[in-house]
């Protein structure tokens, strides 16, 4: 199928606006519902109308706090009051802090500092880590989400009341607050996959750019269920911002032990997810049809249904009705980012009738870079360039991969007190260097190929791409995580060859019987061996008792790893 032409989308001038005007345009449909307690059988239902008017009235409340131009940090789970004032800050004028509150207090505590926050908001529930924080920092002004009576802390919902009652009385300070949609609003922390993470500076303008480039290719459906951490810009830009320009439902997920439950209940129409939600899904359902015995049934039935897919056919939601209904029935299509997706979990969706629209993006880049499109996907690839970016290959090899580079309104200001990383990361020409290594296609789909901070350079002069050889071993059955990098001796002499190192997936190893990983994956390593080139081989593999070290979006920290071979 050939690409089609772009979607409409709007680009809003600042927060402010889009709240107002989407808000207008959709005033009756619910914005967002959850559920107070697992047990209640319906959920509390907040329409645009009265989200518009709980964030005018919290933005009236940050206004006349002093909030513009102040750095305030926010910790804390998925919540209404996480989302309100998301909103409410960029629409004040502050500059927002995301941060992840499953940080230890300490990390917590020198982060805020670091970034000059002069207040924090926060979940009631992490008092240990709040405590802690309050007192490294020396910040005064302190409000929590939840808060009860018998808290010394300043109640969210009681500045939501003082906002409203400043509204009644005619208070016009909030929409009289003028927004410069080019200075800093965010500063966001990136996920230290390598390190500690470095403070990325985001303006409002940014970020709104980058979700109405976005919208030109992806068209939202009617309801979602919001699973993803909220201090990442691919949990918020695309998860709230994306949806709420579309009108959508989105339900608050309760947590990942409810969410099967949940999309029974609120049958979605999409989702958008990181590849471990899919992946985990995708083994439970594999796990299920062996169980029933159904497995060459499932697979016949895949390749009938597109073989008639290919004559006009489409017969999908009635084959893998059963499949479908773990899903709630709706679900049409899924966004995935935050990692890469192997093709293979790509096409079984598909086949099952559900579309799965992958991307790429990074933080710096606020941070969409290039998506698929509902109805136009290339295969193996991250999906066509966002229209208002510039990509360039770097140094593109015999291949024409090389490092991708890109430059558009979307690309940070900078890493915040950090001259010297900001003048490394960008070019001669102002091209943001991403440290990804990719190629583009005659039809413009962008690809994937390795990271060059991930590179192996072997002793004898060789680079490896670790990612090519993970790709290998990660869709064999039986493996849930592989990582492959370049041992060293417990005297840091160097093994001078390539370590898989792998985490079984244990549900599968129980339902086949499979106790010794070892010898099992030991013929996929001799099978790849034969055909490899020399110094790409798998010299040595170890498994894994332990999970990898990982990220709240469930991305493997390589810096943590034992990678001692003795």
């Amino acid at each position: 199928m050939k690409n089609y032409a772009l979607l409409e989308s709007t680009e809003y001038a600042n927060m402010r606006e889009l709240v107002e005007i989407c808000s207008e345009r959709y005033i009756d449909r619910v914005a967002y519902s959850y559920r107070i307690n697992q047990r209640d059988r319906k959920s509390v239902k907040v329409t645009y109308e009265q989200f518009r008017e709980d964030v005018r009235a919290l933005g009236t409340a940050f206004v006349s706090r002093g909030y513009k131009g102040k750095h305030i940090a926010v910790t804390g789970k998925l919540s209404y009051q996480w989302i309100c004032t998301y909103y409410a800050l960029l629409a004040a004028g502050a500059v927002m802090v995301p941060l992840d509150a499953e940080w230890a207090g300490e990390d917590l505590a020198e982060t805020i500092t670091f970034a000059e926050c002069s207040a924090l908001i926060c979940d009631r529930e992490m008092k240990e880590k709040y405590e802690l924080i309050l007192e490294k920092s020396g910040i005064t002004d302190h409000i929590l989400f939840n808060a009860k009576e018998e808290d010394e802390k300043e109640n969210w919902a009681d500045l939501v009341q003082f906002g409203k009652i400043a509204l009644e009385e005619g208070s016009d300070i909030y929409f009289e607050n003028e927004l410069d949609p080019n200075k800093l609003a965010l500063i966001v922390f990136t996920s230290g996959t390598t390190g500690k993470g470095k403070g990325v500076m985001l303006t409002q303008k940014m970020i709104l750019s980058d979700i109405a480039e976005g919208l030109k290719y992806v068209e939202v459906s009617p309801k979602s269920i919001s699973l993803l951490p909220l201090h990442h810009t691919f949990g918020s830009t695309v998860n709230l911002l994306g949806q709420f320009c579309g009108g959508v439902e989105v339900y608050l997920s309760s947590g990942i032990r409810y969410v099967l439950k949940e999309l029974k209940l609120e049958k979605p129409t999409h989702l958008i997810l990181v590849p471990l939600y899919l992946e985990t899904f995708h083994r439970k359902i594999m796990a299920n049809i062996k169980e029933q015995g159904k497995e060459t049934l499932v697979k016949n039935m895949m390749k009938v249904s597109n073989a008639l897919r290919k004559l006009g056919i489409d017969k999908r939601r009635t084959f893998f009705k059963s499949i479908l209904e773990a899903f709630g029935g709706e679900l049409q299509f899924v966004i995935s980012g935050g990692a890469p997706i192997s093709q293979d979990l790509i096409d079984d969706f598909d086949a099952w009738g559900v579309t799965v629209i992958n991307g790429y993006g990074i933080t710096e880049c606020a941070p969409l870079i290039s998506v698929n499109r509902n109805k136009y996907q290339v295969k193996g690839s991250v999906g066509l360039v966002l229209p208002c970016d510039e990509i360039k290959i770097a140094h593109p090899d015999e291949n024409g991969e090389g490092e991708i580079r890109v430059k558009g309104p979307n690309v940070m200001l900078g890493y915040y007190r950090d001259v010297q990383s900001t003048t490394e990361v960008f070019d001669k020409e102002g091209f943001f260097r991403t440290g990804d290594v990719g190629k583009i296609d005659d039809q413009g789909a962008l690809y994937i190929t390795g990271r060059i901070k991930n590179l192996i350079i072997l002793s004898n002069g060789k680079n490896v791409y670790p990612e090519e050889i993970e790709k290998v071993f990660s869709g064999i059955p039986g493996v849930q995580d592989a990582v492959v990098y370049e041992g060293k001796s417990k005297r840091g002499v160097e093994y001078n060859a390539i370590v898989l190192e792998v985490f079984p997936d244990k549900e599968y190893c129980e339902a086949n019987s499979l106790t010794d990983m070892q010898t099992y994956l030991q013929k996929f390593v001799d099978d790849y061996n034969r055909h490899a080139v020399p110094y790409k081989k798998v010299g040595l593999l170890k498994i894994r008792e332990e999970d990898f070290p990982k990220n709240t979006l469930r991305k493997i920290q390589r810096f943590k790893m034992d990678k001692t071979i003795d």
